[in-house]
């Protein structure tokens, strides 16, 4: 249960040092509107409101920001404190040269991280599904890579603004279907008819790691390739590789894929921090504000 009699007794039952998980607060239609009569009521339930949930702080939410605007006393938890920390560091005061590595599916999932990082970065390395909205920009054929049609003058006003700084692939490895079991090879720049790239090549494995070198600060979002299968893991393992050995450099991976791939490669230990939120890790790397943060920033 997330209200009614049941749960208010046992809050009034529990004594010092015990814990009382409740269900899920989504359950509640008024969650995810920010319901101002829930957070209310969920407030009265405590003396005190500690946010400890990375991933659901870039989310304004009765649970987030509702509980903690009708309570005195907030304060942020130890992980989330260190997220803000590591995050902070990384994207908004890092120790040059810095370097962005953006890789996944889609141009417009990262559009507002790719502007914001070619602001504030070094270098913007480009790997993924989306590098090939950028190649077709770029005048290349693509094949039946993943494609954003109508993100392509998009790209080219990207590459524009980014020239000197923006690196992307110089080969990739391309197959004949979706499908680990595919026949596969390696092209430069031009993908042929019928072929799909799914993973970067050789060259672009070593362009990445020249580009990496001296990197003092690094943060990371998105695989190289589709990692989850054997087959095209190279690319997002030998950057995984290539980051976590460098001397001396705040590394960290923003969540979601990229975090899923460094942990099932085995790289866990290996970098400063792993965010625990994608969504949320996204958001601050784009430069906004994370509303269940602001919230308890503004009341301290």
């Amino acid at each position: 249960v997330t209200r009614g009699e049941e749960l208010e007794a046992m809050v009034d039952a529990l004594k010092p040092g015990e814990i009382l998980l409740m269900q899920n607060t989504r359950y509640e239609k008024g969650e995810s509107k920010n319901d101002p009569e829930l957070g209310k009521y969920w407030a009265g339930l405590a003396d005190m409101f500690v946010e400890d949930a990375f991933g659901s702080v870039h989310r304004a939410h009765a649970s987030t920001v509702g509980i903690p605007s009708n309570l005195p006393d907030n304060a942020l938890g130890f992980l989330v404190e260190k997220e803000v920390d590591m995050l902070g560091k990384a994207v908004d005061d890092p120790v040059h040269p810095f370097v962005a590595i953006l890789g996944g599916a889609k141009v417009s999932d990262k559009i507002a991280v790719i502007e914001n990082m070619l602001d504030k970065a070094d270098k913007v390395i480009v790997g993924g599904g989306m590098a090939y909205t950028f190649e077709k920009a770029l005048g290349h054929n693509v094949g039946n890579s993943l494609l954003e049609e109508d993100k392509i003058d998009l790209a080219k006003q990207i590459l524009k603004k980014g020239e000197g700084k923006l690196v992307l692939p110089v080969d990739t490895v391309i197959a004949d279907a979706f499908s680990n079991d595919a026949n596969t090879q390696i092209v430069g720049e031009d993908i042929p008819d019928g072929w799909m790239g799914l993973d970067i090549g050789p060259k672009s494995i070593e362009l990445f790691k020249k580009t990496l070198e001296g990197a003092k600060t690094v943060v990371w979002n998105g695989p190289m390739g589709v990692f989850e299968m054997p087959k095209f893991a190279n690319g997002t393992l030998k950057v995984c590789e290539a980051i976590s050995e460098l001397p001396g450099a705040t590394t960290v991976i923003g969540g979601g894929d990229s975090a899923a791939a460094a942990i099932q490669l085995g790289f866990e230990d290996k970098f400063s921090h792993i965010s625990t939120g994608g969504g949320a890790s996204l958001e601050y790397m784009e430069g906004k504000t994370l509303p269940g943060i602001a919230i308890i920033a503004e009341k301290d």
